[in-house]
């Protein structure tokens, strides 16, 4: 059989373990619930849903607060609460529980891309198409702009933030009206900048931080992901496969894997260990917008602009590539 061959069996044996069937318009986002038998997902539809992950069916009435696009989600560290940020600027803070908005924070002037948590879960943090990034205190009645103005980023529009693991820095990306596309660090106390990282060509999608906080991985409109060692801020890889643009990237909770996805229609698999692709490009019908895992990391979850959200089996991929031993945590040397 010809390698060709061989390569095509291996993506047709990828399929999903689940699929999620009822948004009207793409899905932005797609995220995993405590007690892994639940997924939350957010929509240009205005909604979030939640779906449960056995039988593929959503579970209760859509969440909605208005007919606003949403665009991104994260969930707290307690796994009580979900943040979104929306078309119309605003950030919600949503309690699980009760699947209702308990707090609306307003202030940036155009689309929320991009929101995340500090892991102590006291602060939000958000990035918007208005150039700033901004950082909410969950407890307080006010933003901490009392303390801390917002950034304003030099980035023309802000597609991804993050914090760093102990909420020291704030890393931005985007797109930028000059030919350098650089991924920018900030102080998170004194919203000062601390390094410009360069190396992509075009729009900045998606960042995520290691847990360990050593290593800074960026995606691209030039279909590169990158890797930065956050101690000298030099790059350390360029992991190349990807034919289209890198939308959203995701790390495993043991730090051993790194999904991604592309407007090539696919989700890949890394070994981060060694920067190598795992198995073939996991095949979707359409565009593919957010990936994150299940706590345990078994499982990944995608969504699409076939308005669809997927479950794959990441335990069964690792097994059909030998690779098991990547769910565990890493040897201590």
């Amino acid at each position: 059989m010809s390698s060709t061959a061989t390569k095509q069996k291996e993506t047709s044996a990828i399929t999903h373990h689940q699929k999620f069937e009822g948004h009207t318009l793409w899905v932005y986002g797609a995220i995993h619930l405590p007690g892994g038998q639940r997924i939350m997902t957010c929509s240009g539809d205005g909604s979030l849903r939640v779906w449960n992950t056995k039988s593929g069916k959503q579970i209760g009435e859509d969440w909605r607060d208005g007919d606003s696009q949403v665009w991104s989600i994260a969930l707290s560290p307690d796994g009580k609460k979900v943040v979104s940020g929306s078309l119309d600027g605003a950030v919600r803070l949503w309690d699980i529980d009760t699947c209702k908005v308990v707090k609306k924070w307003t202030g940036h002037a155009d689309i929320v891309t991009s929101v995340c948590w500090s892991r102590n879960g006291r602060r939000v943090l958000s990035g918007s198409t208005d150039g700033t990034a901004r950082q909410w205190e969950v407890e307080s009645e006010e933003t901490i702009e009392n303390i801390l103005a917002s950034i304003e980023t030099g980035h023309e529009r802000v597609y991804a933030v993050v914090y760093s693991p102990d909420t020291a820095l704030i890393a931005t990306g985007g797109l930028d009206a000059r030919a350098e596309y650089p991924i920018k660090i900030w102080d998170a106390k004194t919203g000062k900048l601390v390094a410009t990282l360069k190396g992509h060509t075009v729009t900045v999608w998606c960042l995520a931080w290691t847990k360990d906080g050593k290593t800074l991985i960026s995606a691209s409109s030039d279909s590169s992901i990158r890797t930065w060692n956050t101690t000298n801020w030099q790059q350390t890889a360029v992991l190349v496969e990807h034919t289209s643009a890198v939308i959203g990237i995701a790390i495993s909770p043991n730090d051993r894997i790194l999904a991604t996805v592309s407007r090539d229609k696919t989700a890949r698999l890394w070994n981060l260990d060694n920067g190598q692709p795992i198995s073939s490009p996991i095949q979707h019908a359409d565009e593919v917008n957010c990936v994150s895992f299940s706590a345990g990391g078994k499982q990944l979850a995608t969504g699409c602009r076939d308005k669809n959200a997927y479950i794959w089996d990441v335990a069964a991929i690792l097994r059909e590539a030998g690779l098991d031993d990547l769910l565990s945590d890493p040897k201590v040397s």
